[in-house]
């Protein structure tokens, strides 16, 4: 999923104020973004299959230790511990927690079955609903929509900025996605996990958009 976990870094505004957007964006990211560094030092493999899907044509052939359920929960204990030593917000640290280990879930709704439940286990589970694009499509464009929905009504604008920043990073979200999705395949894994590293732009984007907008609400 992509769309999806950029919904879920919107909506986190509703039930976490007090943490930015590029902090959730990291947060609901988190796997994606040790995984391309997993990739390029060997540690994990992926294969590019056209065809292997009807949405992408990657084939995720070994990633436990970024993209298992066990060690998504430990990197979500370890993002929340962090996220509380610096910021001292027990709240808001449990649940960018909770969206680190989201992650996984909202892959295994779409992913085929790659996904371990621990490193070394066997057996790989997902549902596969990237075998249906317009079934893709439209889970990816609701979880966005929702979650830009939850954003507007937890925050707002206090400059232009702060609404052309935030339309921007949804239409180039929606454009990366669509490319992804019907465009060619990526040329070899190292591009793609180079690729994939310029993801962690959207972390100070994020930030940016927030300073130019405020909570409607504080807890």
């Amino acid at each position: 999923m992509f769309l999806g976990h950029f919904g879920v870094a919107l909506a986190a505004k509703e039930v976490a104020p007090t943490a930015s957007l590029g902090t959730t964006i990291l947060a609901a990211e988190f796997l994606d973004s040790v995984w391309p560094l997993f990739l390029l030092s060997g540690v994990e493999t992926v294969e590019i299959v056209p065809g292997i899907t009807k949405v992408t044509p990657l084939d995720f052939t070994s990633y436990p230790w970024s993209h298992s359920l066990a060690m998504a929960i430990a990197w979500g204990v370890a993002f929340a511990a962090v996220y509380w030593l610096v910021r001292r917000n027990r709240a808001a640290a449990l649940w960018l927690g909770a969206i680190v280990v989201s992650h996984w879930f909202l892959d295994w709704v779409v992913h085929r079955p790659d996904l371990p439940l621990y490193p070394g286990e066997a057996q790989r589970h997902g549902l596969g609903l990237w075998n249906s694009v317009p079934i893709s499509l439209a889970l990816e464009l609701a979880t966005l929509a929702a979650g830009l929905a939850l954003y507007l009504r937890a925050t707002r604008a206090k400059d232009r900025v702060g609404s052309a920043a935030l339309w921007a990073l949804v239409a180039l979200l929606v454009v990366l996605y669509m490319g992804a999705t019907f465009g060619p395949p990526p040329p070899s894994v190292p591009a793609l996990a180079a690729s994939t590293l310029l993801g962690y732009l959207f972390v100070p984007w994020g930030w940016w958009i927030d300073r130019h907008r405020v909570p409607r609400r504080l807890p």
